[in-house]
């Protein structure tokens, strides 16, 4: 068995090597560095709140339509309340804050 001809072709696993990585690193390099310097980012503009206090009788609908420009659209308005102050509907109580946004 071990004195077969043909045992001298068993093949030792191949040492791994860094080179394809760093090749790989360095063509992705030159592809998104370009791509990345003719980019511009911007910050985004602060977002200002008025703090409400919920009165009896209030609804979403009259508190954004308070804080609401006449060309802007209120159920627009109520979505950001809704989701500013993390409401999961509608409903609002006497005495409850709201952040509103302006």
């Amino acid at each position: 068995m071990w004195g077969e001809k043909g045992s001298e072709d068993v093949r030792k696993p191949k040492k791994f090597t860094l080179l394809p990585l760093i090749t790989l690193a360095a063509l992705s390099a030159m592809v998104t560095v370009p791509a990345l310097s003719g980019m511009h980012l911007y910050a985004a503009t602060p977002q200002h709140y008025a703090v409400v206090v919920v009165r009896p009788g209030d609804s979403l609908w009259t508190i954004a339509g308070a804080h609401t420009s006449s060309a802007g659209d209120v159920q627009e308005t109520i979505d950001r309340i809704a989701a500013v102050n993390h409401l999961n509907g509608a409903a609002i109580a006497p005495g409850q804050r709201l952040r509103v946004p302006i």
